[in-house]
């Protein structure tokens, strides 16, 4: 298991979060999704390392901003 924090704008409320975690937690691999809404730092457990374009699609489906990677 690995796990990575990544930085996403724009997340303003509990749906955000929602959808966040959904469309990061589809990407295969992924086994957890821990979203902190405060700071914007969300952290994903995966089986492997995760590809940074398949974090940052899944980010521009939820409609929020991957910040870095």
């Amino acid at each position: 298991m690995t796990t990575a924090t990544y930085q996403v704008k724009g997340m303003t409320c509990g749906h955000c979060v929602s959808s966040v975690s959904t469309e990061i937690g589809a990407i295969e691999g992924v086994r957890d999704v821990q979203v902190d809404l405060a700071s914007g730092q969300v952290t994903v457990t995966s089986e492997a390392p995760l590809d940074p374009a398949a974090v940052r699609a899944a980010v521009d489906e939820a409609g929020y901003d991957l910040v870095g990677a």
